[in-house]
Formats: C-alpha cells, sequence, structure tokens
C-alpha cells in the first residue's frame, strides 16, 4: 500500500472549535431573522400606515358625500321657506326617491315646535332630533351622527328665518351601506395586509438567506483557513521532532566522544547528515505548501511538450532508482500543454519518486504520456503493493501516510502534486492496477492549436520506450 502523504491527527481544540461554529451559526441565524423581521416590520408599518390614510381618505370622502348630499336638500327646503310665505305649496318633505336627494328623508320644525313631513306613519322614535334642533337655532347649521331605531343615520339641521319665525329643516341619511363599505374596506386592508406581511417575511426568509450565502462562503473559508493552518502547524511539528530527536541525539553522542577520530563516530555524522536532508526537503516543502495556502506562488503559462518535461525528469531520477534496483520505462509521445515548466517537471518527479520507493527490487516503473482529443494524459505505474480501497480517497490528503508506507517521505509530495494539476486546470486520481500495482494518472488541458517540443515526420518515431536507468 502506498501513499506520499503522512498521517498525524492535528492538533485541534474541539470545544473552541465547535464553540467557534455554533457561535458563527448562531450569528448567522440572528442575522437572518433581524433581516425577516426588519423586512416583516418595514411591510407591516407601510401597509398600516397606507390602511390608515386609506380609510381616512375613503372615510371623509363619504362623509363629505353624504353631508353635502343632505345638506342641499335641506338648503333647497330651507330656500322654499324663505320665499314661498306661509306655504301656500307644501314643500318636498318626506322621503326622496331617486335624484341626488334619494335615500334621505326631510321634515320641517316650525318655530312653535310642531313638525312638517315625515312619513305616514310619522317619524320614528328619535325624531326630530332636539339636540340637533337646538344647535342649529345656535349656530344655523348642525350635522351628527345618530342611531334611530337602531340604524345608524347623519342628520343634518339647517336653521331657517321664515316670515312668522325661525324654522329648523332637518334632513335625514341612512348611513347603513356607508358602514358596510367601511367595514369592508377595512376586512380588505387588514387580511390583505396580513397576507402582504406574510408574503414579505417568506420573501424575507428567501432573499435573506441568499443574501447571507457570501457570508457563509466567508466564514467558512476563514475556518477552513484556520483549520489548515492548525493541522499544518500540529503537523509540521510532528513531522520535525522526529529528525531533530536523531539530530540531538547524534550531537549529543559526537559531544560524549569529542575525542575520538572522525572515522569512529561518522555514523552518526552519517546520521545528521541523513536528517539535514530530510529536514530541508520537509522545509522546502513545507514552505511551498504555506505559499500556495497564501496564493503568492505564481505560475508561468508557457507552451511545452509534456514528453519532453517527462524524459527529462526522469533523467534526473533514473540513479536513484538504479540504485535501488528499479526500472523506470518512458513511454511518451507529444503532449502539447500550457503550463509552469518548472512545476510540471516537478509532478512528474513527485510520481515518480513516489512509484519508485513503493517499487520492490527489480520492478519497473512506467511513465505515459499520451496527447487526447482535449487533454493530455500522463500516467505513472509501479509494481508495488497498490493501494488499499479504503485509503484511495486519502491518497492525496497533507501529511497522510498509509501504516505501511517506506521511510523518508514528507508525506506532502502527492498533495503537492495534485495542487499542480489542479493549478494547471486539471485532474489527477489514483487507483490500483489489475495486475497489481499503483495507477497515478494526471489529466491536463491541451491548448489548442499549440506545436512545441518534437516536430515527429512522416516514418520517423519517437523515442524508445526503453529508456530507462
Amino acid at each position: 500500500m502506498k501513499t506520499d502523504s503522512t498521517t498525524h491527527p492535528a492538533l485541534r481544540d474541539p470545544a473552541a472549535t465547535a464553540g467557534g461554529e455554533t457561535g458563527e451559526a448562531s450569528l448567522l441565524r440572528r442575522t437572518r431573522w433581524r433581516l425577516i423581521a426588519w423586512s416583516g416590520g418595514l411591510t407591516f408599518l407601510i401597509l398600516a400606515l397606507l390602511g390608515i390614510a386609506v380609510y381616512a381618505a375613503v372615510a371623509n370622502s363619504l362623509d363629505t358625500s353624504a353631508t353635502a348630499q343632505l345638506q342641499r336638500r335641506a338648503e333647497e327646503i330651507g330656500r322654499f321657506i324663505e320665499h314661498s310665505g306661509a306655504f301656500p305649496q307644501r314643500p318636498q318633505v318626506g322621503i326622496a326617491f331617486g335624484g341626488e336627494s334619494g335615500g334621505t328623508i326631510a321634515f320641517i320644525v316650525a318655530p312653535g315646535g310642531t313638525v312638517q313631513g315625515g312619513t305616514n306613519a310619522g317619524l320614528p322614535a328619535g325624531l326630530p332630533d332636539a339636540g340637533g334642533v337646538a344647535a342649529s337655532q345656535q349656530s344655523g347649521s348642525d350635522v351628527r351622527d345618530a342611531t334611530v331605531s337602531g340604524i345608524p343615520v347623519r342628520i343634518y339641521s339647517l336653521a331657517v328665518h321664515g316670515p312668522d319665525g325661525t324654522y329648523v329643516v332637518q334632513v335625514v341619511g341612512d348611513q347603513t351601506s356607508e358602514e358596510r363599505l367601511l367595514g369592508t374596506l377595512v376586512s380588505v386592508l387588514v387580511f390583505g395586509g396580513l397576507g402582504a406581511v406574510l408574503l414579505a417575511i417568506a420573501a424575507g426568509y428567501v432573499y435573506s438567506g441568499r443574501a447571507l450565502v457570501p457570508i457563509r462562503e466567508s466564514i467558512r473559508r476563514r475556518q477552513d483557513a484556520l483549520r489548515r493552518q492548525r493541522e499544518f502547524t500540529a503537523n509540521a511539528s510532528h513531522e520535525l521532532r522526529t529528525p531533530l530527536t536523531v539530530i540531538r541525539a547524534s550531537a549529543a553522542d559526537l559531544r560524549r566522544n569529542r575525542s575520538r577520530p572522525v572515522e569512529e563516530v561518522g555514523e552518526a555524522l552519517d546520521d545528521i547528515e541523513s536528517e539535514v536532508a530530510h529536514l530541508t526537503a520537509l522545509v522546502d516543502d513545507l514552505l511551498l505548501i504555506a505559499r500556495t495556502d497564501s496564493g503568492v506562488v505564481d505560475m508561468e503559462h508557457a507552451p511545452l511538450d509534456l514528453a519532453d518535461v517527462a524524459a527529462e525528469a526522469v533523467g534526473v531520477l533514473s540513479p536513484v532508482a538504479g540504485q535501488r534496483g528499479v526500472t523506470v520505462v518512458v513511454d511518451p509521445r507529444p503532449a502539447a500543454v500550457e503550463g509552469d515548466p518548472l512545476r510540471l517537471r516537478q509532478l512528474v518527479t513527485i510520481l515518480v519518486d513516489n512509484a519508485v520507493a513503493h517499487t520492490p527490487a527489480g520492478g519497473t516503473v512506467l511513465v505515459r504520456v499520451r496527447p487526447e482529443e482535449r487533454e493530455v494524459t500522463l500516467e505513472v505505474l509501479d509494481e508495488g503493493p497498490g493501494i488499499r480501497e479504503s485509503d484511495l480517497d486519502r491518497v492525496f490528503e497533507r501529511f497522510w501516510r498509509a501504516d505501511d508506507a517506506p521511510p523518508g517521505g514528507t508525506g506532502l509530495g502527492l498533495s503537492i502534486a495534485r495542487w499542480i494539476v489542479e493549478r494547471h486546470g486539471g485532474t489527477i486520481s489514483a487507483g490500483n492496477r489489475p495486475e497489481g500495482g499503483a495507477r497515478f494518472e494526471a489529466r491536463l488541458p491541451a491548448p489548442p492549436a499549440i506545436s512545441v517540443g518534437h516536430d515527429w515526420t512522416a516514418g520517423e518515431r519517437p523515442p524508445d520506450p526503453a529508456t530507462q536507468g
């Protein structure tokens, strides 16, 4: 089984992490409900003010119209009284049907208190309205609302000076239809406003959720950055501890044997040299990871042939592979890509070095480059034990290593390889070969109409796949 990533749990503070996430979630919930409350509250306030204004305008319009109707009829009767002397003709009193005065009843209160008008059955109880009569005699006219026989009415009283004294004309209008209209208007405003508020709350719930998406993403990215920073610090500390311990022990051994010849303490020096090399590689990887996380790594984009890059990287690793008894075979075909030559060479180096480390002596590592219709594939296949199915999803994690992984790795190689591929707009995957061993495949986009590297003419063959170390 293999990977080039080290497994070590990050030192976390679960309570702090959970508390931070709970606090952020609580803050987002409170913010969302505040937005909903503001949306519903403002809608309610606007609708309430609008409803009050509409109701007041309609009520005032109805009141003015009804009062004007009563006033016109009263004035018409008043003019009759003023110019007819002792009533040679009966004034237009009683119930009026149709016309501008339709639906009203008018009667006259003579100076002696007698009443003229009404109906054949007489006036309903409560009419004439004594208060209206008295008030109009003092001020000239009076308008008031009252209830007569359980019916809401408006009473207009007009004082008229006749030949034999002051007459009072009272005109009564039924307000039932007016009150029904206002009641219907109130119902419409209340239920319509309630529906509008509920819709505003629902819309506020939906749109506040959408409005908070960037904030959620920002919080998630910040939490992820903090988590990765903690993991990075914890794992780096863990990885640095072992080589520093070896170096400290070797230095202590040299101090104890300072008088002995160098050749007799050479083993301690070898250990120091080996661990310093390991530390150097680890620090380089850590610096690259830190720079990638901060987004300050510049990526060059130049046309190149991935086959040339792969052959160059394998040529450097061939001597190391030969010392381990592993054969590296390169099977390239011209494959134009656009990317950073240094990073792509680093990608090939990581994958090949990982394959060599897991291939037993006498085994072969195959590096294959193939152009396809819209992408270029880089395959690295080894003859090692392969990868356990349960580990396939963790192969590219930082600092993760399989239990049986060979010593000496920094645990960051495959993570860096994935970063390189993704920065080039490609994908990388790991799997197992049917015949045994692991298979890593990187797919990079092929730019259109780019011709780089070798131009293989008819009858000319690419390098022999037997390039080996």
